[in-house]
């Protein structure tokens, strides 16, 4: 089993527990389980039918929502696509996996040498570097294979190629030489059809073999090019064209989840076959071009860091809308492994959700971000810009030493959930206590 650098970090103990619920690898129709993890890319929480959006329509992540356990206060610990991926796969804090933005350093950035293009040999070879962290880690596919799992990766991926994290099969090739930066043939699942899952359950079923399937299209992420009748559809609906694109692509990646989950029925695989859902990070589009507006992707607050986390398994995981617990995407792997009773790599931050009293226990959820652009090789705090944690209703944006300007943010979720009314001032002694349980999480050098 491979280890991972703490990088300074503090972990409390009661966090790292993991609790296995089953004995035994769970079964259904005397087979092992399959995992199929579903990734958004770029959707903020709140643009679903079952999260309350007035116009968008999402009849098929509905009908998840419904026959899962749901939780409504799910969050990804960074708000960039790079690291969050990582986190998803790994079940570590980006501090702890180490990639903690997009794209890493090159020759000459200190000097404000402007970023190279991504097939030059230099940048290439820079690139290349810094998989050192994604080869340090224990990702699923890695976790599965000795139990005789298949792989499958679709969709945005950005650590080279797939097979580096354990996956078996894979639409990414990975060349950094080919701007195989972060996904390249692999974009095409879902916008392209559904082909290629489509083969593979067929295979996998028929050599009886359990698989791990990861569907992470480049949907809803521009470029937003929706189908004209979805286009139609929306700008009835909005005066702002870029409004009316977004709002479009969320629906055209509703559709497609529906085109997976309807392969899982048509190979009789519903009942055998966890379905986990996510949002890598959120998204804010602006009414005056297809981009994010800030408070969104990129930063602290709930437009870039929630998302519903949703997990499927009929006959085993009751279907429940949960309003209340707190859950992260640290939690996917643990819970994953326990559920499969399988062994769960040592000193995971996250829980098993599906353990009623360690959703009780839990005090708190942490999260950090970063700049797009990694300062360091191999010292996360050199790009660190903000932490953040939730307690109960409260939540503290803290800036880093590197935030010049910058002050703490406080907010009441339940009261002011898209973070209009800054508390820090009033209310002191709830801030430095949230700063000291950031600090006995994650204290960085430079905070």
């Amino acid at each position: 089993m491979k280890s991972f650098p703490h990088r300074g970090c503090k972990l409390a103990l009661a966090a790292c527990c993991v609790v296995l619920l089953a004995a035994k690898p769970i079964k259904a129709n005397d087979q092992p389980l399959n995992v199929v993890v579903i990734l958004s890319d770029d959707q903020a929480w709140t643009d679903y039918s079952f999260m309350g959006h007035p116009h968008i329509e999402t009849p098929n992540l509905d009908r998840l929502a419904k026959e899962s356990l749901t939780f409504t206060r799910g969050y990804s610990p960074v708000s960039l696509c790079r690291p969050s991926l990582a986190t998803i796969i790994s079940g570590l804090y980006p501090h702890q996996h180490g990639i903690v933005g997009n794209d890493p350093p090159w020759p000459g950035m200190e000097q404000g040498v402007k970023r190279p293009a991504h097939q030059q040999p230099q940048y290439v070879k820079s690139r290349m570097q810094y998989l050192q962290h994604v080869d340090a880690l224990d990702c699923q596919p890695e976790l599965l294979a000795p139990h005789g799992y298949r792989s499958l990766q679709t969709g945005k991926w950005w650590e080279g190629k797939p097979s580096r994290a354990g996956f078996t099969d894979a639409m990414t090739h990975g060349d950094f030489t080919r701007d195989g930066r972060h996904g390249d043939s692999g974009l095409k699942i879902g916008r392209n059809g559904m082909k290629v899952i489509d083969d593979f359950l067929a295979d996998t079923q028929s050599k009886q073999q359990p698989f791990y399937l990861w569907y992470a299209p480049f949907l809803p992420h521009t470029h937003h090019n929706p189908p004209e009748r979805l286009l139609a559809k929306y700008r009835e609906k909005t005066d702002s064209l870029p409004i009316a694109k977004y709002w479009a692509m969320c629906e055209w990646f509703d559709e497609t989840c529906g085109e997976l989950l309807g392969l899982l029925d048509q190979h009789s695989l519903t009942n055998n076959t966890l379905v986990i859902y996510v949002t890598d990070n959120g998204w804010i589009n602006r009414t005056d071009a297809s981009r994010y507006a800030p408070r969104s992707k990129r930063s602290p607050n709930e437009g870039g860091t929630r998302t519903p986390i949703m997990y499927r398994l009929p006959g085993v995981i009751e279907p429940q809308m949960d309003n209340e617990h707190l859950v992260s995407t640290i939690d996917v792997v643990p819970t994953t492994m326990s559920l499969l009773g399988r062994e769960t790599p040592n000193g995971l931050p996250g829980i098993n959700v599906l353990n009623e009293s360690s959703l009780e226990e839990r005090q708190a959820i942490y999260g950090e971000i970063f700049e797009h652009d990694i300062q360091s090789m191999d010292n996360p705090a050199d790009s660190l810009q903000y932490r953040w944690v939730i307690q109960g209703n409260y939540k503290l944006i803290d800036p880093s030493s590197r935030m010049t300007g910058r002050s703490p943010e406080l907010y009441n979720l339940k009261l002011d959930p898209h973070e209009n009314r800054n508390l820090a001032d009033q209310q002191p002694e709830k801030v430095q206590s949230l700063q000291a349980l950031l600090d006995a999480w994650y204290a960085p050098d430079s905070a």
